[in-house]
């Protein structure tokens, strides 16, 4: 792996794979009585973060912690940033300071590549502007091997393998809808499926698409209904009205009547296919309460898997474990 990871176009076929077997270890921490390894003692990781966050910044926390790394967490509110220090400054006492990895949520997009040239630890981004989320997707692609039963192999599998074969996500039909013009982690995942070999399909109104979507390794449709039987995974986004500065559609109640998923839209789907959600949700908005709490629902399994998974990443960039071993 490289000593960075800002995007998930860094991350080759034989790398996500191994970050995602890397986490199936890890994974298995959870179930003992004491939830830690020695592995980082004495590492620092800096939880870099100026936007709001629950989920991701409580899991790189967590996930560090369990790795036995300390642990410095750095709000943007009540801090210098606050008073005008620019992220460079800021960047620059952390090295002061010695971090060995910085991880990193910024309301700009580039931030993280920025930060990358001035410090010398490794930096994670968790989410940068409507850039990029990699960890996310990654915890999201590891959700979706166990349940489909894909975990494990060799990592080594050429593109192109049958499905299943190296753990991989070939042949998987994956539909993401919703606000893909705002979320980062819509082109996180795209990049991340398509290299893992799945098949990705965006379904939004054409308003809330980016305008270079058609260089995205994805399809493009408008008909939720019409994708509903022919996917695996169905992941709903957040409307992001935060990030929204004019009037992407007529209503949030059009919205929901066009592209929520409701238990009625879920019912067309095939009968191993799973609903997934990145969070926070809009309930009655995107998706209902109902889908949200149904078997088939990975919300919570998402949370949980993503300390895994960054326990994963951490180790992978800090605790000497060579991609290429």
């Amino acid at each position: 792996m490289n000593r960075h990871l800002i995007s998930a176009a860094d991350l080759s076929r034989d790398d996500a794979l191994l970050v995602l077997d890397t986490a199936d270890e890890l994974a298995r921490i959870s179930d003992r009585p004491i939830k830690k390894l020695p592995t980082l003692r004495g590492r620092t990781v800096v939880n870099l973060f100026f936007e709001d966050s629950t989920r991701t910044r409580i899991s790189f926390e967590a996930a560090a912690k369990r790795l036995s790394a300390d642990v410095i967490n750095f709000s943007a509110k009540g801090s210098s940033v606050a008073k005008g220090e620019s992220l460079k400054d800021t960047a620059l006492t952390l090295e002061a300071m010695g971090a060995d990895a910085v991880v990193i949520r910024h309301n700009a997009s580039g931030a993280p590549h920025r930060l990358a040239e001035w410090v010398r630890g490794s930096v994670i981004n968790a989410g940068d502007g409507a850039h990029e989320h990699p960890t996310q997707a990654l915890l999201d692609a590891f959700t979706i091997r166990r349940r489909f039963g894909r975990s494990g192999g060799s990592r080594t599998s050429p593109p192109g393998a049958g499905p299943g074969r190296g753990g991989a996500l070939d042949g998987l039909r994956v539909t993401i809808v919703g606000d893909i013009l705002h979320s980062r982690v819509a082109r996180s995942n795209v990049l991340l499926l398509h290299t893992l070999g799945a098949e990705v399909l965006l379904v939004a109104p054409p308003t809330l698409l980016p305008v270079a979507v058609d260089a995205w390794p994805c399809s493009v449709g408008y008909d939720l209904d019409a994708a509903l039987p022919k996917s695996d995974v169905v992941m709903m986004l957040r409307l992001q009205q935060e990030r929204m500065n004019a009037a992407f559609f007529p209503s949030v109640r059009e919205y929901s009547r066009r592209y929520g998923l409701d238990s009625a839209r879920m019912a067309q789907l095939p009968e191993r296919a799973i609903v997934m959600h990145p969070g926070p949700m809009n309930r009655g908005v995107e998706i209902a309460a109902g889908v949200a709490d149904s078997p088939r629902s990975t919300v919570v399994e998402q949370v949980a898997n993503g300390v895994s998974v960054r326990m994963a990443v951490l180790y992978l960039l800090l605790g000497g474990a060579e991609a290429d071993q």
